[in-house]
């Protein structure tokens, strides 16, 4: 096969652990030179490719490489663009632009590190070069903090976040357990996830098993929200200790499905939050205890100090994999972890069709949620707490993580301006 480039985006919300993926994917296209030549970089994502706006990384050496595989956020930037419909005119424009883009810097491998929304760019991509007869292998390169990507077990970055939530749900319980008095306290913790409890389910890691113990509810999407169950059991909980502890999910909705708060809408992307401080306000006014509520935001995903060991060996992992898809010609297809066994936690990577699984969203299975919606079950705890595993330590510098400075080289543009 003849020798050409290959181009490399971030795509969505960043990860603790995406700039591993970053890192191991650029090791592993150097090692075929015969087969890639430069290595390059979109700067935010598919908007970087529509902007021709490149980054070379040809100047970033093993040492380079190896502190970008450490650092948290995305180095490259992102973006969230849904691709226009083909049918459309605007489409069509979009389309051609990215084609153009691909001919001028000889790219004949892409490889998108996203979420659900990326597997159907992957493939919308894969079907347009091969409509166009232009010679171009698409991969995706599965990571979400959600993990709600189909056909994976877990997603690179839910390790990690569900590591931080738990640590911090284990430190605040901790904290409200000693100045609880005779009022009674609640805390509220909300976590991202969007229309998943994943996230929220994690928290459950620091009770370790004790019902008594941190966090007492979990609310998730996927269980449903009845607010008179709910408070019932604020209550109960609150009388028995002096205070209660509580993991609401960003997107937790009604019986009739409809969110407890949808904080905007731009395009087709809803975003989520406030369903914390509704919760905290509502057991006030309810209930009458004190409250405190937290959001983590983008603490959760931006958590590189206490990264998970596993999290990180998989993010590489499917790093490593998207490259020799690519070599391999396996177009349209995206790395996936398949879980081997249990104790010890065993895995590997598989091979998943990207059109296959695009905007879907993988769930809370049913046996991972108590009956009554207030929790989540043994068999959750299970599932995720190996791949909260294992501790990466992080060079510090002034007492702080050390992420070091990277310096990065734009590619210089060889077509007319894009007007977006």
């Amino acid at each position: 096969m003849a020798r050409s480039n290959l181009l490399y985006a971030h795509s969505g919300g960043v990860t603790a652990v995406i700039n591993a993926t970053a890192s191991a994917v650029i090791g592993a296209a150097r090692a075929h030179p015969e087969r890639i030549g430069k290595v390059l970089a979109a700067h935010r994502g598919i908007l970087g490719v529509l902007a021709e706006d490149l980054i070379e990384t040809a100047a970033l050496d093993e040492a380079a490489l190896q502190r970008l595989s450490l650092r948290p956020g995305g180095v490259f930037g992102s973006c969230r663009f849904d691709l226009p419909q083909t049918a459309t005119a605007d489409g069509r424009r979009v389309m051609d632009r990215l084609f153009e883009v691909f001919a001028a810097h000889d790219i004949g491998h892409f490889i998108y590190n996203g979420g659900n929304g990326s597997m159907d760019v992957v493939g919308r991509l894969r079907d347009a070069a091969q409509q166009r007869g232009y010679p171009l292998v698409c991969i995706g390169a599965p990571k979400t903090v959600d993990n709600d990507i189909v056909g994976t077990d877990c997603c690179p970055g839910f390790g990690s976040a569900a590591k931080y939530l738990a640590t911090s749900m284990l430190e605040a319980g901790l904290d409200i357990r000693s100045m609880a008095g005779s009022r009674g306290s609640v805390f509220v913790m909300e976590v991202m996830g969007r229309n998943t409890g994943w996230l929220a389910a994690a928290t459950a890691l620091a009770a370790g098993g004790d019902a008594d113990a941190p966090p007492h509810i979990v609310l998730v999407p996927e269980a449903g929200f009845d607010e008179e169950v709910f408070l019932a059991e604020v209550r109960r909980v609150t009388e028995r200790l002096g205070y209660c502890t509580i993991t609401v999910a960003e997107g937790i909705r009604r019986a009739d499905g409809s969110p407890i708060v949808e904080k905007s809408r731009e395009g087709g992307y809803v975003q989520l939050g406030g369903a914390g401080s509704a919760i905290a306000r509502m057991i006030h006014e309810r209930l009458g205890y004190k409250f405190h509520w937290a959001i983590p935001d983008y603490l959760q995903r931006a958590g590189g100090h206490w990264l998970s060991a596993v999290d990180r060996e998989q993010a590489l992992a499917v790093g490593r994999a998207a490259v020799e898809m690519a070599l391999d010609g396996r177009n349209g297809c995206f790395p996936a972890i398949r879980r081997l066994g249990e104790a010890p936690y065993r895995w590997e990577v598989g091979t998943e069709d990207a059109a296959a699984i695009a905007n879907l969203e993988r769930t809370l299975p049913v046996a991972f949620m108590r009956t009554d919606g207030l929790h989540v079950t043994a068999a959750a705890r299970d599932y995720i707490r190996p791949l909260i595993e294992g501790e990466v330590p992080q060079p510090t510098a002034g007492g702080l993580p050390d992420y070091g400075a990277l310096a990065l080289q734009p590619v210089a543009r060889r077509l007319p301006p894009w007007q977006a």
